[in-house]
């Protein structure tokens, strides 16, 4: 004998079969409800304990950029301090350049790389409407995904599982992948970032990153021609753009980790106190239920006995 869904289904029409179907999940039962509330309970224990974690992590995420920023600050000397992402027209931006722009590798943190995505998008955008060239390398698996679909073509390398927190040889690894991708063959590098401001508060910055040389190219003013090198002049600037590079990624890698963290502690928040909104409407709904049931169970026993009576 056939089953009763596909008796039903043979024999009913599918727009009259449909309907059936919405109308029997739209009504969900006591024990229906019942589960749903346990369930949005267990999400909000889990979104609890992320926003406690987080909060762990962000006091030390904060001091650790702390010890980065006064280690990082010599270099604003030799190259250009942060700027906002928001409203830049990047006109000082050279012929070609390669865009880093730092992301994270795990999900449930706000907005954090939503705001880089869309920055990058626009950054290449208006770059190539002044006639210019730019490459993308990210860092950051929840970047990659989203800029394959907006600027993949532009995107030539992509670093992923990054190891939070980070450290000074991280970012030195990190320096060394980025020279790896073609580093001589672009005129700067652009660091794009999150700075953190608060726990409840951080904006996009980028960095423009030029590379040092000992003599003057097309008439540019020689930014280390004035100084004079005990070792081979070449290999001494080589060295030091690496290391600018390294620690202007440093500073970025820790500055970007406790915007995710402030972040994440943001979103979990919200999500915690929409779980506990929900778990209310659902507790309403499922008295609501209880209360029609018990009274379709009364008028059943006084039908019943009325009929008795009668």
């Amino acid at each position: 004998m056939a089953p009763f869904s596909k008796f039903i289904a043979t024999r009913v029409s599918p727009r009259v079969f449909g309907l059936l179907a919405q109308q029997s999940r739209g009504m969900a039962t006591e024990k229906q409800i019942l589960n749903q509330i346990n369930a949005t309970k267990n999400i909000k224990k889990i979104t609890s304990s992320m926003k406690m974690v987080s909060a762990a992590k962000l006091k030390g995420d904060e001091n650790r950029l702390a010890v980065a920023e006064p280690f990082n600050a010599w270099t604003y000397n030799l190259t250009s301090e942060p700027m906002l992402l928001e409203d830049a027209n990047f006109e000082g931006l050279p012929q070609k350049v390669l865009i880093v722009p730092f992301t994270t590798d795990k999900g449930l943190c706000g907005g954090v790389n939503s705001f880089i995505s869309r920055g990058v998008r626009d950054m290449i955008k208006k770059i190539k409407e002044d006639g210019k060239d730019a490459d993308v390398v990210v860092v950051g698996d929840k970047g990659r995904s989203q800029m394959n679909r907006s600027v993949g073509q532009h995107i030539t390398r992509s670093l992923t599982e990054v190891l939070s927190p980070g450290t000074f040889g991280l970012a030195s690894c990190l320096a060394q992948e980025i020279i790896a991708a073609g580093y001589e063959d672009y005129d700067a590098v652009v660091l794009v970032y999150n700075s953190f401001v608060n726990a409840a508060v951080y904006k996009q910055m980028y960095k423009v990153i030029k590379k040092l040389k000992t003599e003057a190219e097309g008439g540019e003013e020689m930014l280390m021609g004035e100084y004079e090198f005990d070792a081979d002049k070449e290999e001494f600037v080589s060295d030091l753009n690496e290391f600018v590079l390294a620690s202007q990624i440093f500073h970025s890698f820790m500055d970007g980790a406790a915007a995710e963290q402030s972040s994440r502690m943001t979103a979990m928040e919200n999500a915690s106190k929409n779980a506990g909104e929900l778990i209310d409407k659902l507790t309403l709904r499922y008295n609501r239920a209880r209360q029609a049931r018990i009274t379709t169970e009364l008028i059943e026993i006084i039908s019943g006995a009325s009929a008795l009576e009668g």
